[in-house]
């Protein structure tokens, strides 16, 4: 039994099996993995919002270089098509002017040339009603119509021509014929030597409009008309042709007169 009991002890300290492991960490274990944990995910939280918070300033910076770039982009486009805009307003106002300019000058002298041609106008009529006034005078009229009729025979140098006048100087006119072609020849046997005659005969079927009465339609103050050839070849030697023809060449000397400025 001693012998027993000694192998039971001596087994019972050979045979001892260790202690098992703890089947859950003890809280102080539990306690440093969770700061652990909490430090490593706030480290990478921290990491994260660093990161973030990098990116984002980057991309605001990005934004707002871009947004300045963009930005003179719109402000240098805007002053170019401001500029353009006011360069062309300045040359429409330039040019309005210009044509205002032009207008009012060109109204001014077409205004000016209107008045000159109405004094003008005036003294034409002031003209044909002293020459009306001096023709009253038969003996007067006689000899001005014969120095018409000469000075169209110097012009025409025919043999035969036709004298037409109006029908109430019929009388006067056909009186002045032989006295017209007497002068006539004297005249031109006087310059050339040579005796031409012309035979002068009052046109009865042709007359000249009559004198001005205020009415409409052609009008005559008196002189004549010389045809020859037929009536193809004429001298217009009407009163109102030498008096329109005289102050055609007068008005340079009109306006020095009247129009000096």
């Amino acid at each position: 039994s001693h012998f027993g009991s000694s192998r039971i002890v001596q087994f019972s300290r050979v045979s001892k099996f260790p202690d098992p492991p703890p089947l859950f960490p003890s809280a102080a274990m539990d306690s440093s993995a969770e700061t652990q944990n909490q430090n490593q995910i706030l480290q990478m939280t921290q990491f994260i919002l660093n990161e973030a918070k990098d990116k984002a300033e980057e991309i605001s910076a990005k934004a707002l270089q871009e947004f300045s770039v963009e930005k003179l982009k719109v402000v240098n486009s805007t002053k170019e098509k401001i500029r353009h805009e006011y360069e062309r307003k300045s040359k429409q106002v330039d040019t309005q002017n210009a044509i205002a300019r032009s207008t009012a000058i060109n109204r001014s002298r077409l205004e000016k040339i209107t008045a000159r041609q109405d004094v003008i106008g005036l003294i034409n009529n002031d003209a044909k009603g002293v020459l009306q006034t001096q023709l009253k005078d038969q003996k007067a009229l006689g000899q001005f119509i014969t120095q018409l009729i000469v000075q169209g025979l110097l012009m025409l140098l025919e043999e035969e021509v036709q004298v037409r006048c109006r029908a109430c100087d019929d009388a006067v006119v056909e009186k002045c014929l032989a006295a017209a072609a007497a002068e006539y020849a004297r005249i031109v046997k006087a310059e050339t030597g040579a005796t031409k005659a012309c035979k002068l005969s009052l046109d009865k079927s042709v007359k000249l409009p009559t004198a001005p009465d205020g009415q409409h339609g052609p009008s005559c103050l008196g002189g004549v008309v010389l045809a020859c050839q037929v009536g193809k070849i004429s001298i217009d030697n009407t009163i109102d042709s030498r008096l329109g023809l005289v102050l055609e060449q007068a008005k340079p000397t009109i306006r020095q007169l009247l129009f000096r400025n």
